[in-house]
């Protein structure tokens, strides 16, 4: 078989918000198959079993049949290379550590060239596997050697150069399983949790509650200490000194053995413990002054050291660390042993999917300097049954949480808020954490800012804790979400007009309002925009503001098409019409069952505590009503449409034109509302219609305005732009 011309890319495009495909982020890719159009799987010989040995997992793949081997099945009895490259991206996706469930491929009006979309949580990410996927797939086609696990690795290099951190993403999923939107802010972890004046951030384990001074705090061990001591915290004797001499000095003065350790440094660097000469106190400081910017002598305290984290002034997980050993075999060098004994645990590794790390020799002096005590080197062959201790506490990595005694959470619980830290990792030693550290000699030697949660989230040993949701619940009650009201209104007939006037009706009903319309970007009634704003970012920098607790967002098709929408919910969705299919051709959307797709993305993310605004004269649209899972709200200038009579019979609400007003109806009641006909002659007959201003008088009634202060509002409203 003679070789395949490449697939061709002609169109990548992230979707950053809901979409046609999902409510999830997306990435789009058109493909042109080129002469492979001709060439499904089963007509490419051996291309199945090339795929297949490849990624074997594809096994596991359900695809359209709906169970385990959904996909192997499509491929024998035949699928074109656009959904084949869906399923490849997929599974790399899975291998890198990224799972990944959501894909679809539809052809368009183009004969070869396809649409398919694939579940992208972060766009950079999705594109590595994109780019890794079509050249795996191209190899396979053309019977071509291809490194998988270096694919892969290329993949999860990328995710985790721009992907959120563990413990960042288990805050963020304890979140969004509160239905708590999450918007990230940097390329790294600094996250925002809901929208504009109801938001809190994150940058890691720190939030906005984390007071800097309590930070400097805790970035300080000899004040840490002193503030601890002051309140009854048991914490061992120390003083900070500024020579080895000193240092010696103070040991004999506090009383061997000691610990030695930079006054400011953290993850354990330059720290030595169990320290009773004068040459190891020399080296042991030699190692803590490269560290930090002082050094601290500390006496010594015989146990495990713990990490126990408090959030909230609550005690929500606890975390043990263990010593490290070795035993000589007279034949392997310590550093060889190491290998052997501690590093070909699979709990160990070099990055943050592993609990526990891999010990190197030459990257940790501590260890070193251990061995050294010891009277060992790394190349020093220790006799059989020789036991060499390696590391003293090894990682923190062993849950305890359900061992901790409530005296010693009181302690740990007063250490963070003598600090002020609303979240603290608070480090311990004790020889039993079950019981009192009165009774054991135990003592809280740390508090730390931002503490890392992995340890208790992939704990080496134990039960993972739910420390994702603690912090979750700590910044949010049990009744928020984070969320404002947010309103949607797509279509092409007046959807800048009931924006404006659905901005200006919330802005009378007594909400801070941002607005992002074809007409501009608003804040309240001022323009701080001129063009047009009816685009994602627009719409994404007003949820972004924390003075915005009601925000209106106008959204054509093409928008709709081109991003998604900017946000993940709306409580309400306003849906105008069905016209503007001329305007689509650039995304392939040539009938109105393609545009009925898309703009039901408006009324897919309507919550089931909202509604959703549909214009009764488009019988399409009155289909749309089945997808909404919130209050259905019919209007339409002719009060006497099938619809509405249905509708209205069933207890719905609906709004109509009856002698130039607007009549607000629930089921039989009727309710006078707005002077339509005068607010069409104040705008101009030219420049909007009545359906337009029925459409905003829907709106703001779902959103709970009274018919009263909507007559006013409609009454009191500026159609022109000449604004400060």
């Amino acid at each position: 078989m003679s070789k395949k011309e490449d697939i061709r890319l002609l169109r990548i495009n992230y979707l950053r918000g809901p979409n046609m495909w999902t409510y999830r982020p997306v990435l789009e890719v058109w493909l042109d198959l080129g002469e492979l159009e001709d060439y499904p799987s089963h007509l490419l010989p051996g291309f199945n079993d090339r795929l297949t040995a490849a990624l074997p997992a594809l096994i596991e793949h359900h695809c359209g049949v709906g169970e385990r081997g959904g996909f192997i099945e499509r491929l024998r009895d035949g699928t074109w290379m656009g959904h084949v490259l869906e399923h490849i991206v997929i599974e790399l996706l899975n291998l890198a550590g990224m799972p990944t469930g959501f894909g679809q491929t539809r052809s368009t009006s183009r004969r070869g060239v396809y649409r398919m979309v694939f579940r992208a949580r972060d766009e950079q990410v999705a594109r590595a596997a994109l780019a890794e996927g079509h050249a795996l797939l191209m190899a396979m086609i053309n019977d071509q050697p291809f490194d998988v696990p270096a694919a892969t690795a290329r993949v999860r290099d990328k995710l985790d150069d721009c992907y959120l951190g563990p413990s960042t993403a288990a805050i963020v999923a304890a979140a969004t399983d509160r239905r708590i939107p999450h918007i990230r802010l940097n390329d790294g972890n600094l996250v925002q949790l809901g929208h504009g004046a109801r938001q809190r951030r994150i940058w890691t384990a720190e939030t906005d509650m984390t007071s800097a001074i309590a930070e400097g705090i805790a970035g300080d061990k000899d004040l840490t200490k002193t503030l601890l001591k002051a309140v009854g915290v048991p914490v061992p004797a120390g003083q900070e000194v500024r020579s080895a001499a000193q240092a010696w000095e103070a040991a004999q003065d506090i009383g061997l053995p000691v610990v030695i350790k930079p006054s400011d440094g953290n993850h354990g660097r330059g720290v030595t413990l169990d320290i009773s000469s004068e040459a190891d106190c020399e080296a042991a400081f030699k190692l803590a002054d490269a560290e930090g910017s002082s050094v601290l002598v500390e006496s010594y305290i015989r146990g495990n050291e713990h990490r126990v984290l408090v959030v909230g002034g609550q005690v929500v997980a606890a975390a043990r660390g263990e010593a490290a050993w070795v035993h000589g075999d007279g034949k392997h060098t310590v550093a060889q042993l190491i290998d052997m004994q501690i590093n070909t645990d699979p709990r160990r590794g070099l990055t943050e999917d592993f609990p526990l790390n891999r010990i190197t020799l030459g990257e940790d002096p501590v260890v070193l300097l251990d061995l050294q005590r010891q009277g060992f080197t790394g190349e020093s062959v220790p006799p059989a049954g020789k036991a060499v201790l390696i590391q003293r506490n090894g990682n923190v990595a062993i849950d305890c949480t359900p061992d901790v005694h409530p005296e010693v959470a009181h302690a740990v619980s007063l250490a963070a808020r003598t600090v002020g830290l609303d979240i603290a990792g608070v480090d311990l030693v004790t020889e039993d954490i079950s019981r009192p550290l009165a009774e054991t000699g135990g003592a809280i030697v740390e508090v730390n800012a931002g503490p890392g949660l992995l340890m208790h989230l992939k704990p080496a040993g134990g039960a993972p804790q739910p420390v994702g949701q603690a912090i979750i619940d700590h910044l949010f009650a049990e009744d928020e979400n984070g969320r404002i009201p947010i309103v949607g209104v797509a279509g092409s007939r007046g959807s800048h007009q009931i924006a404006r006037l659905v901005a200006w009706l919330l802005h009378l009903n007594g909400r801070h309002v941002g607005l992002a319309c074809r007409d501009g970007l608003f804040l309240g009634t001022r323009r701080v925009e001129k063009t047009d704003c009816a685009r994602w970012d627009a719409a994404h920098r007003l949820l972004m503001n924390r003075g915005v607790n009601a925000v209106v967002v106008e959204n054509g098709a093409a928008a709709i098409l081109r991003d998604g929408l900017a946000y993940d919910r709306a409580l309400v969705g306003v849906v105008t019409d069905m016209d503007g299919l001329e305007d689509l051709a650039d995304f392939d959307v040539q009938d109105a069952d393609q545009l009925y797709k898309v703009l039901r993305t408006q009324v897919d993310v309507v919550l089931s505590d909202g509604a959703s605004v549909l214009n009764a004269a488009y019988p399409r649209l009155v289909d749309m009503a089945e997808l909404s899972d919130g209050e259905v709200v019919f209007y339409a200038v002719d009060g006497s449409l099938e619809a509405l009579r249905h509708h209205r019979e069933r207890g719905g609400r609906a709004v109509f034109l009856r002698g130039g007003a607007a009549v607000l109806a629930q089921g039989p009641a009727e309710t006078p509302g707005a002077n339509i006909e005068a607010l069409l002659q104040r705008f101009g007959e030219q420049t909007t219609d009545a359906a337009t201003l029925l459409a905003a008088v829907a709106a703001a009634w779902a959103l709970g305005v009274s018919p009263e202060l909507i007559a006013a509002g409609l009454d009191t409203f500026v159609p022109d732009l000449h604004l400060a």
